[in-house]
């Protein structure tokens, strides 16, 4: 049997840590502004009656992470939301990829924008 050590010598230890102002001045502005500006989603479907958590589940196996929203009584299978509609996109290409690749071409793949009373 065999253990390892590891030991973190000399880390700064009793070193005070100054924060830099104009850093913490940045992050604090930054949620504001990510706020206001538009998102997007990536909205995965099928006109086929499957099963919300058949579709999940496969997403969850293939390593996409998904919400299930209702939207006008309908359940909806999003991913993001993406600060950016070619963050979006990207998304959308990786599970259209995957989507060919299991064989599974009746589900839809959308871009949309987010809508925040989800």
């Amino acid at each position: 049997m065999m253990m390892a050590v590891l030991a973190l010598a000399g880390c700064g230890e009793g070193k005070p840590v100054e924060a830099n102002k104009s850093t913490l001045a940045t992050t604090q502005v930054q949620p504001v502004q990510a706020s206001t500006a538009p998102q997007w989603d990536v909205w995965v479907g099928s006109e086929l009656p499957l099963a919300v958590s058949d579709l999940t589940g496969w997403l969850i196996e293939h390593g996409i992470m998904s919400n299930v929203v209702t939207v006008e009584g309908k359940k909806r299978v999003l991913l993001g939301p993406f600060a950016s509609q070619a963050e979006a996109e990207a998304k959308k290409t990786e599970v259209v990829e995957k989507l060919i690749k299991a064989k599974k071409r009746d589900i839809d793949v959308t871009v949309i924008e987010h809508q925040a009373a989800q």
